[in-house]
């Protein structure tokens, strides 16, 4: 039969210390190292002589990787738990706010609502909404400069 407290004090150390490099924190290691001196006391197999730092290493050892096994399981929680999405308000307000310039888009010249809409919606190049349109360069750039004051305007008031 093993002494107990002799065992404890020849082999903490040791496996404290390999608790230590497994896990890299003390906590942890002091944790490691009371379990395995708790299991290796209740245990209901004796401990050889020539294989005690072995095996309370191979306990040390397990009982790292059931801990590792543990914290995979569980995920840590944010503490703000905030919502991506906007809210009901501010869907409602930003589709009320669409509607109303989808509404307003519809007064424009329909000239000047495509090349506003191919300018702003599809970044084409003003050669390119010139060609479709069929009008010069100037033209569409004046009448995108132009829807852009209407709406501005509209904005504003």
């Amino acid at each position: 039969m093993i002494d107990f407290s002799s065992l404890y004090k020849k082999y903490a150390p040791d496996v404290y210390r390999f608790a230590l490099y497994l896990s890299g924190e003390r906590g942890e290691a002091e944790d490691i190292t009371s379990e395995t001196f708790v299991r290796a006391w209740t245990s209901p197999e004796p401990i050889e002589m020539a294989t005690v730092k072995g095996y309370l290493f191979t306990i040390a050892r397990n009982l790292f990787l059931q801990g590792l096994r543990k914290k995979s399981l569980h995920v840590a929680l944010v503490d703000d738990l905030h919502d991506p999405q906007a809210s009901p308000y501010a869907r409602a307000e930003q589709k009320e706010q669409l509607d109303f310039v989808l509404a307003e888009l519809q007064n424009l010249p329909e000239a000047s609502r495509a090349a506003l809409l191919m300018r702003a919606v599809d970044g084409m190049p003003y050669e390119e909404i010139a060609r479709v349109l069929d009008i010069s360069l100037a033209a569409v750039k004046v009448k995108i400069y132009r829807a852009r004051l209407a709406l501005a305007g509209i904005r504003n008031a």
